[in-house]
């Protein structure tokens, strides 16, 4: 075995070194030379501080759990990474890629097998060259080597490369898989947070107005307060109810929602709030870079490459095909009519069946093929650059959430403190008998809007956060 292999195996390796692959050239990335730049026009319209603080760490350089300090989303995260079906089924393609990548790799070696065989024969009389009944034995052993590719022109390579190529874009698939389940998982709790938030609110605004209703009830009985007042209050009341029932449903379908993401039941520790707009500045300082970072910073982008890496290598694998294959079957062992002698001296064989094929007529088998691996590079260089400025896209939305989101929840939580003292001063005229009742309802209505959208900005607020710090590669870790 070891006369016979080593050989091969050190021709195989010189002779591997030849590829016929076209020599692979990162595409230019189809995207401007730096992210949108209206940062400085809008931080100069509101008091939140939008500039990431000096000093602060890259996205990608920054675990989720240094990122989101929520001790129950923290447990929550760490849950789905174990449990999330999704990410399971990613991490079994890597190994599927890997188990292919080694089938093809087996190729680039000589496959030597052991063999052993017995065969007894019965030769009738006129069959024989004696002219008498014979009974023949044979044993054989010995090594054999079948139909190994001498790869003069790469064909066996490229098809490794292609192979292993396949196999990377495959993990780099799973970690944007994973940073993409982290952003899910926190935004979906934040989501069923800002619901409690919203159903709180719509639960005490339902209590007050339903004393404010059995009050007016009780003036309506002695004739202090007309039907239009009582209707005009139970209208409220009702509103109220119906907005705190659907906020409860909406609550539990996100509820439900978080649970799927996580793969399991979600934890019974206590929940905690929506961000303060201090801790959603934080999570917002980001530095950005430039878009051309974002090559190395995601990994659906380092997939992409992969992927165009693969096709490359197939076209030479294409073109080899055009040329002459040379492969080789060999044989040694040894030979007897009898199994104590099998060894004995004299009775070694050997084979040596080297086989050329030579191309001539396919039908164009070999061009369409060519002309299709060509064309599944072209669609890969394609899905590369769509890659990269699908990033940039989802970098530069953050960036303009980031810039105007903090404004509007600043004008926001503005018209909430102004219908709330608008309604104070309403409920003072109305109980000195200057303000009417439609006035005072009507500022109720408004407050309890102004709270409600108040809520849905944050929320939008701390998504965009999420959203820019996995558009720049945060969360593997």
């Amino acid at each position: 075995m070891t006369k016979l292999s080593l050989p091969l195996t050190a021709l195989a390796a010189l002779l591997s070194a030849c590829s016929m692959a076209p020599t692979y050239q990162r595409p230019a990335a189809p995207v401007a030379a730096a992210f949108p730049a209206d940062s400085a026009g809008a931080a100069a319209r509101t008091s939140v501080p939008l500039p990431p603080a000096a000093g602060t760490r890259e996205a990608a350089d920054t675990g989720w759990r240094d990122y989101f300090a929520d001790p129950r989303l923290q447990q929550l995260i760490a849950a789905a990474l174990e449990n999330n079906r999704d990410l399971r089924t990613a991490a079994l393609r890597i190994e599927e890629a890997r188990a292919q990548y080694d089938i093809q790799s087996a190729d680039r070696l000589p496959n030597v097998n052991a063999n052993a065989s017995a065969t007894k024969a019965k030769t009738p009389a006129f069959l024989s060259p004696s002219g008498q009944t014979s009974i023949g034995k044979r044993y054989d052993a010995g090594l054999a080597l079948s139909s190994f590719e001498l790869d003069f022109f790469g064909r066996v390579k490229s098809l490794n490369d292609a192979a292993l190529a396949a196999y990377l874009a495959t993990d780099e698939a799973r970690q944007a898989a994973q940073i993409s389940l982290v952003a899910q998982v926190a935004q979906a709790y934040y989501t069923e947070r800002a619901y409690a938030e919203q159903y709180a609110l719509a639960q005490q605004t339902y209590d007050a107005r339903t004393r404010t209703y059995k009050l007016t009830q009780q003036r309506a009985e002695v004739g202090a307060s007309s039907r239009l007042d009582l209707r005009s209050n139970e209208t409220l009341m009702e509103t109220a109810r119906a907005a705190a029932l659907t906020l409860a449903r909406q609550r539990a379908q996100a509820d439900n929602a978080l649970t799927l993401l996580v793969g399991q039941p979600a934890s019974a520790s206590p929940a905690g709030a929506m961000p303060s707009d201090q801790q959603i500045d934080a999570l917002s300082a980001l530095p950005t870079g430039l878009p051309s970072d974002l090559l190395t910073r995601r990994p659906d982008i380092r997939a992409a490459e992969q992927r165009l890496k693969s096709a490359n290598a197939n076209i030479g694998a294409a073109r080899a095909a055009f040329f002459p294959r040379i492969s080789l079957t060999a044989a040694l062992g040894s030979s007897s009519p009898s199994l104590h002698g099998l060894f004995d001296s004299g009775s070694g064989s050997w084979s040596f069946a080297p086989q050329l094929t030579l191309p001539i007529f396919d039908a164009g088998r070999n061009r369409a093929n060519l002309g299709l691996a060509e064309v599944r590079k072209n669609l890969a260089v394609a899905d590369y650059e769509k890659t990269i400025q699908t990033a940039f896209r989802e970098v530069a939305d953050a960036l303009a959430a980031r810039d105007y989101l903090g404004e509007q929840v600043t004008a926001q939580r503005a018209v909430q403190d102004a219908q709330a003292d608008r309604l104070k001063l309403l409920q003072l005229r109305f109980d000195n008998g200057i303000a009417s009742a439609l006035d005072v309802l009507d500022a109720q209505r408004e407050l309890f809007s102004a709270q409600q959208t108040l809520v849905q900005a944050r929320l939008q607020r701390t998504t965009s956060a999420i959203d820019l710090y996995r558009a720049l590669g945060g969360g593997l870790k």
